[in-house]
């Protein structure tokens, strides 16, 4: 029998050509999948169905991406040859904040500015932007083998997304878990845009400690320029030190002159920190803000003397126009001079967490900005029912979610005790405009992201949130638990009354083999799309996926690809050889087996147990590790060898057709059990067998033992 498996096995050209027919095949879609189609089935049809995260409409596709493509089709294409009615929905994000910073860059490089395009102009120039970047990526994703449902993809600014997002604002207004007003915010003075909590990156850093004199009191501080934004002194209530100066209005001496300030008791003053005295400046410090709200009847209103490019503002008189550490410098001199500061302490250091902004490492400045948007976390609706914090919690802890790997639960609990409130008023251009006529500020991106699960559902097809909701798992990275998964559950549950999803699978951050995270500055970056392009779509997935635990970070390089490469290329030889090996051979004949071919098929069933077993469970590595073991060392290395002298014996049909037929069905049971792993090759090697007239993407998984 002719194999047409003669010339070497040519990545680029069959996986090409494979993905046009599954397209072409319709498969994709749940509503044509064979299951979908037999009305006449008594069995009851299970939906399965996975969201993808939206890839950021910005650039390429890295291997980040790559690793959830491989992870999440794998269960995909599991869930469809075992019968579900499987529907893996695609999209694209706005990604707001995030896009913005690209296209930032981008205009950098032109020689231009956001600040200097009218909004109008620069809202429809990201969109096109985002539109030529969605279209590449969508191709890319279907390089990787994506087997999405094409007809579904929806994108985060699609109108009927939007009005989802909105209706969701104007619920969470209608509940009182919404509030607008002057508050203070994380402030990046680069990207000129607040940021939420999440948003922050802290780092260690160690500061000169100023001890300053106000008065009779001496206090600490490592932000002098913030002085001229004092409205108070605060000591702990409990602090016999200070107890005589509490209520007290004191006059002290500035750099700016004389002037008089109060003393208040807060138990939120650490008494071991510095002298046990601090300076409340509530326009520039978060617990000063909220030191000020206990006290707003002793204390006038916050002050700002930092303007939103980081440079003193006229409240700070010969220092205004100054960056703020340079105003630092020349505020230690002056108070040095006029005797304001302890000259004798200024080498003290104090070694504490300092707010950057996440994306570019700029030191956030907190500032009071109006008409600021902030979501409750931890109040209760005017409902009466559970906050938006401990509904996701009970979620949790009651089962409904699990977590992969479970030590993430722990960590999503501490994370959710600690949460604040949320600010999601965002100041760029591009994004949801908040429906707020005093504001032209935007959604924080995780806001309409937040709603994913369930606005993709009802805005792709009628009767898919009803079908496919809640969804089956969401496989994202760790690092955007409290980002995004943590938002996702908690607006899922508010606006829905269910949770999202019932699994949430965690897979690691990409690391090379020295356990380096990957970054261009580096250049240990890997393409995965140039990867492909050498060694093909299929020895990339299993490179991602073997070895690659949850919650773990993976380890990928080069060779490894290319040994995985190198393991495409020996199905393609052992099927190669089964093939050309099959003449006489009567598919509708089943030969006695020898006592050795039982053997070697009651093994083929134990492997498809087992496989089951752990694809049931997550546990994709340990699958693909095995199924690579026993295709190369057992398969092509022992069983092939063996009936090769079988094979020869022209004269024993019976002892052939046995051998031919035991080959064949092993071939065809791994194939099956390949083909979510390495879905091209698979696919290009059944239909090259005999009597195989189904597309092995919806043949159905193997169960029952030979």
């Amino acid at each position: 029998m002719k194999s047409n498996l003669d010339q070497p096995y040519n990545p680029q050209e069959v996986e090409n050509k494979i993905y046009r027919i599954w397209e072409k095949s319709g498969f994709f879609n749940p509503d044509n999948l064979p299951v979908s189609k037999n009305k006449n089935s008594k069995l009851k049809i299970k939906n399965f169905c996975i969201i993808m995260p939206p890839p950021n409409a910005n650039g390429s596709l890295h291997i980040g991406h790559a690793i959830f493509v491989a992870l999440q089709d794998i269960m995909i294409r599991y869930r469809r040859m075992k019968g579900d009615k499987t529907l893996w929905l695609p999209g694209a994000d706005h990604a707001g904040f995030e896009t913005q910073v690209v296209y930032d860059k981008k205009l950098e490089k032109e020689g231009r500015s956001r600040f200097q395009i009218p909004a109008n102009q620069l809202w429809q120039e990201m969109w096109d932007f985002t539109q030529t970047n969605k279209k590449i990526m969508e191709n890319q994703l279907r390089k990787l083998g994506a087997s999405c449902d094409w007809s579904r993809e929806k994108f985060t600014l699609d109108k009927n997304i939007v009005k989802i997002v909105c209706q969701t604002f104007e619920k969470l207004k209608k509940d009182g878990l919404l509030y607008k007003g002057k508050r203070i915010v994380n402030w990046c003075v680069k990207h000129q845009t607040s940021l939420s909590e999440v948003e922050i990156k802290y780092q260690e850093r160690e500061d000169p400690l100023y001890y300053i004199k106000y008065g009779p009191l001496e206090l600490a501080t490592v932000r002098l320029e913030t002085k001229f934004g004092d409205t108070a002194m605060a000591v702990n209530p409990k602090d016999k030190r200070y107890q005589k100066y509490v209520g007290q209005e004191i006059e002290i001496e500035t750099v700016l002159g004389k002037s008089k300030i109060k003393v208040i008791a807060d138990e939120a003053v650490d008494a071991e920190f510095g002298t046990g005295a601090i300076k409340v400046t509530p326009a520039h410090d978060p617990a000063d803000f909220e030191i000020w709200q206990r006290h707003k009847n002793e204390m006038p209103e916050p002050k700002q003397t930092i303007n939103r490019f980081g440079k003193m503002n006229e409240l700070a008189g010969p220092y205004q126009g100054l960056k703020t550490i340079e105003a630092r410098k020349r505020i230690e001199e002056d108070m040095i001079k006029k005797g304001l500061l302890d000259s004798s302490k200024t080498n003290h250091h104090y070694k504490h967490n300092v707010a950057t902004c996440y994306k570019c490492g700029t030191v956030i400045e907190p500032l009071i900005l109006d008409n600021q948007w902030f979501v409750k976390m931890t109040e209760k609706p005017r409902t009466g029912e559970r906050s938006l914090r401990d509904a996701a919690v009970q979620a949790v802890k009651s089962g409904q979610i699990k977590f992969i790997p479970k030590r993430f639960e722990k960590i999503f609990f501490h994370w959710m005790k600690n949460i604040k409130d949320w600010n999601i008023s965002r100041q760029i251009v591009w994004g949801i405009k908040i429906p707020d006529e005093s504001t032209t500020d935007v959604f924080d991106t995780w806001f309409s992201s937040g709603q994913w699960p369930f606005a993709s559902l009802l805005a792709a097809k009628k009767n898919d949130f009803k079908a496919f909701y809640p969804t089956d798992v969401m496989e994202t990275a760790w690092d955007i638990l409290f980002f995004w998964v943590a938002r996702m559950i908690m607006l899922s549950l508010y606006v829905t009354g269910k949770a999202p999803f019932k699994t949430v699978y965690l897979h690691g951050l990409v690391r090379d083999k020295d356990r380096q995270k990957m970054s261009k500055s580096k250049s240990n970056v890997i393409d995965p799309l140039g990867v492909i392009d050498i060694y093909g779509a299929d020895a990339l997935r299993m490179a991602l996926v073997i070895g690659n635990t949850p919650g773990n970070d993976p380890i990928i390089y080069e060779e490894k690809i290319r040994g995985y490469r190198n393991f495409a290329n020996k199905i393609w030889q052992a099927s190669r050889f089964v093939l050309m090996n099959l003449d006489g051979f009567n598919p509708k004949t089943r030969p006695k087996p020898a006592l050795a071919d039982k053997k070697r098929l009651k093994e083929i069933g134990q492997l498809k147990k087992e496989i089951t077993e752990l694809m049931e469970s997550f546990k994709f590595y340990a699958a693909a590790e095995k199924l690579y073991h026993y295709f190369w060392h057992i398969f092509a290395d022992k069983i092939i060898e063996e009936t090769k002298a079988r094979l020869r014996e022209r004269e024993n049909k019976e002892s052939r057709q046995a051998a031919q037929h035991l080959l064949l069905e092993i071939l065809k049971t791994n194939l099956k059990l390949l083909h979510p792993f390495m879905p091209f090759i698979t696919e290009e090697v059944w239909s090259k067998l005999p009597k195989n007239k189904k597309l092995l993407i919806i043949e159905q998984w193997p169960r029952k033992p030979f």
